[in-house]
């Protein structure tokens, strides 16, 4: 039973993570970004806001990919799905360090 909870717990929060990416497509929406998050009020009015939304959308679907595997890891109980989770983890670190760089190297 506890397993089945928490597979659907796993499945909401990757739900959840999958609408917040569509919404960050489609530039709509607070925008979850380093970058934005940090600048300043004057700052956020001149940036160009596009690549950061394109960025944390990709980031919010490999995040919703990572809970969505860990819910089907639980329900069919297998152990390699861990190790597939982990690899798009670190993708989604590797990906989210280096595009940071490109749009901070396009900006200038």
């Amino acid at each position: 039973m506890g397993n089945i909870i928490g597979a659907i717990v796993l499945g909401v929060i990757a739900t959840i993570c999958f609408v917040v990416s569509y919404l960050q497509f489609n530039e709509k929406g607070f925008l979850f970004n380093n970058a934005y998050i940090y600048a300043s009020k004057q700052e956020r009015k001149n940036m160009d806001k596009k690549p950061h939304y394109k960025q944390s959308g990709i980031v919010f679907v490999l995040i919703g990919i990572i809970f969505l595997i860990n819910a089907i890891n639980i329900i069919l109980q297998t152990g390699w799905l861990f190790y597939l989770a982990t690899g798009i983890a670190i993708v989604a670190i590797i990906y989210a360090i280096v595009s940071s760089v490109v749009i901070e190297k396009r900006k200038k």
